[in-house]
């Protein structure tokens, strides 16, 4: 298992998806247990696989449905906390995470478009800083771990505002240190050691700190810094294998 859990962190996430369907089935019996459940598939496991650049997470990864807790706290949050499930729905997902993608497909009252420059899984190939979509398209906008990629990630901010319908939600997380105050960048840093080294992965560009939230309101967002985690009680938290202090960029336009 130790050899797969290695395979597993190195190969490219357009691909991670199409692996899952054998994986997943195998894995989630080897982990079977009563310790942790997957909120989003309702699973429970004895351990979580370890995930992770370089330093791994333990307990991160459900077998099941190859969530991460990032994804977990978003199923909650929109489970809990929205119409998300009920109402219907028009919505834009940039790089589909694979524990959402046919999830999200099935659902009847979505009508769902996926959007990536790179994975052969999205329905429309875009960049996005330059989305191919009319203003006021969609009535949800999902851009994950998505924006540390980008250079001008001011530009994608404002395209994924244009697209947006008013009143519409949006969440685009990222990964962020709640003890930076500014975000941190480097363009002059361009080899995947040196970016792994400053940035924490060797695709990104930045580190975020807490001026986030200001710069998705320096283009239009109504942002509200939610800590859910933190709103869960702490027994769920150890359960669902959340990450305690993770914020949740929710935004409206």
């Amino acid at each position: 298992m130790t050899i797969f859990k290695t395979i597993l962190n190195t190969i490219p996430r357009p691909y991670l998806l199409k692996m899952s369907y054998l994986a997943s089935p195998l894995l989630g019996l080897f982990y079977k247990g009563n310790t942790y459940t997957d909120p989003i598939d309702g699973r429970k496991y004895r351990k979580l696989l370890p995930y992770g650049y370089g330093e791994q997470r333990p307990n991160a990864l459900a077998p099941g449905s190859l969530s991460l807790e990032r994804h977990r706290l978003i199923w909650l949050y929109l489970k809990n906390e929205t119409d998300f499930f009920t109402a219907p729905k028009k919505m834009l997902h940039i790089a589909p995470e694979q524990c959402f993608l046919e999830r999200f497909k099935k659902m009847k009252h979505i009508e769902y478009t996926t959007a990536d420059l790179m994975s052969p899984l999205a329905d429309v190939k875009a960049d996005v800083c330059n989305l191919p979509f009319q203003d006021n398209a969609f009535d949800v906008v999902f851009c994950n771990h998505v924006l540390e990629h980008v250079t001008d990630d001011a530009k994608a901010m404002s395209e994924l505002y244009r697209v947006l319908k008013p009143g519409g939600l949006g969440i685009f997380q990222i990964p962020q240190e709640i003890e930076r105050t500014t975000t941190y960048e480097d363009f002059s840093i361009t080899s995947p050691e040196e970016r792994s080294k400053h940035f924490g992965q060797y695709d990104h560009v930045r580190v975020y700190g807490m001026d986030y939230f200001d710069k998705l309101r320096a283009v239009g967002f109504k942002v509200d810094a939610v800590k859910y985690a933190q709103t869960i009680p702490s027994d769920k938290v150890t359960e669902y294998c959340l990450v305690p202090h993770e914020i949740l960029p929710v935004c409206t336009k």
